[in-house]
């Protein structure tokens, strides 16, 4: 084994009862739910234990929801002896990776997310925006769909680049299905319009972002522990500025997700571990190379699983 990667997933990932079982066994897990309480003045443990599901699937709780799960996860694997060489995360992850590489404080990130959500959603009305998923095209194919269906009926873009046959599109309600029945026709296996409340990632988030700047100018940010890869770069950084301008574009610009994994093995990782709810991003890895190994910490169950495996090959 050469380097560890930690990564984390973005929003999507979340379910009702997710922490449950890591509060039931580690201290360290009632410690972070009660900080995030705190941080957001309601209670996230008690909807990522109870739900409703409702609930949590609103962007400003599953963001807090989802960094609080992932963050756990870190410090657990941390309590084992497993520390990361290097991390990343998908969209909402990338702030989970910046916690664990020491670039930020949990509570603020808990908080900063929470605010992100709800700029996001305040930029585009509910209804307003969309997102869909384009399984097996090339990204030209969807790229040239998308310029076409905003000239024709509104503004949309590809906004994740995941994997290789996956490509994530957003923009104007009536932009991503003009977009998506051009893609249909075009041969694509799927084009499945996605269950947001917004077009993540798209140009329409400039609102958001400007918000979430000023919001950024109140956190301190410092320089990273250990290389984190940008969504927005797709390259490894470390210094604190750099950091700070990059999560400001992340917010309306596309995620390059394929760049960092593969940014992530040029600087020798070659086993990720996912942390947090969902085994999402193993599944983007195995798209992109089949020889990387990959495995997720979600409950105690998989924690042991992966705990074993690193444990041997460690």
């Amino acid at each position: 084994m050469n380097k560890l990667a930690f990564v984390f997933p973005g929003q999507g990932a979340q379910t009702v009862g997710m922490g449950k079982d890591f509060c039931e066994k580690y201290d360290v897990a009632k410690r972070l739910f009660r900080e995030a309480d705190e941080a957001l003045g309601y209670s996230i443990q008690k909807m990522c234990f109870e739900g409703p599901a409702e609930d949590l699937k609103l962007t400003a709780n599953t963001q807090p929801a989802i960094l609080t799960m992932s963050v756990i996860a870190y410090e657990i694997l941390k309590e084992h002896g497993i520390e990361p060489d290097i991390t990343g995360g998908h969209s909402l992850g990338e702030y989970s990776a910046l916690v664990a590489a020491g670039v930020m404080d949990f509570q603020d990130a808990v908080l900063l997310v929470h605010k992100r959500g709800t700029y996001m959603q305040e930029a585009v009305p509910v209804g307003k925006g969309g997102m869909a998923a384009i399984i097996g095209l090339g990204d030209d194919v969807i790229e040239d769909a998308c310029a076409k269906a905003s000239a024709a009926a509104g503004a949309v873009q590809a906004v994740n680049f995941n994997c290789p046959g996956q490509t994530v599109i957003a923009g104007t309600t009536e932009g991503v299905a003009a977009a998506v029945e051009t893609l249909k026709a075009a041969g694509a296996k799927k084009a499945v319009i996605l269950p947001v409340s917004a077009p993540f990632h798209s140009t329409l988030m400039q609102p958001a972002a400007v918000k979430l700047a000023a919001e950024l100018d109140k956190v301190e940010i410092r320089d990273a522990k250990i290389p984190v890869v940008s969504n927005y770069t797709g390259e490894l950084e470390t210094k604190a500025d750099e950091i700070k301008a990059n999560l400001v574009a992340q917010a309306d610009h596309p995620v390059k997700w394929i760049a960092c994994v593969k940014a992530m093995q040029a600087f020798g990782a070659d086993t990720f571990v996912e942390a947090g709810p969902g085994k999402t991003l193993c599944g983007f890895n195995k798209r992109i190379d089949r020889s990387l190994k990959s495995m997720n910490v979600e409950n105690i169950e998989t924690l042991e699983k992966t705990l074993d495996y690193l444990r041997e090959v460690r």
